[in-house]
């Protein structure tokens, strides 16, 4: 499969923040505008988040108000939350991508 790329570049994006945070997951939007947001997983005994939440609440806080591409790495998945954040905001299916950037679906 040949990406996009914008797509490819938010994989970088997703790993990077990933690696430079030891994080379990790295995630990047692209919002209608074409601006990227990046960030990994947030866990805090008060306060849990998805790396793919936090990217996507990242865009809203700064003005956008839909998402064209979500990519997400991590040796799992994304979780249910994340593929229902991706949808309000308008994307059908997320790039997931393992540590080595290999596109998994």
């Amino acid at each position: 499969m040949t990406l996009d790329p914008e797509d490819s570049k938010i994989i970088t994006l997703a790993r990077a923040a990933r690696a430079r945070n030891g994080s379990a997951e790295g995630a990047a939007v692209r919002d209608e505008t074409g601006r990227t947001y990046s960030a990994t997983n947030v866990s805090l005994a008060a306060l849990t988040l998805s790396a793919v939440q936090v990217a996507a609440a990242m865009a809203i806080s700064s003005g956008a108000r839909s998402l064209e591409a979500v990519a997400l790495v991590s040796e799992g998945g994304p979780s249910a939350a994340d593929e229902a954040v991706a949808a309000e905001l308008g994307v059908k299916s997320l790039l997931v991508a393992g540590p080595d950037g290999t596109l998994r679906s």
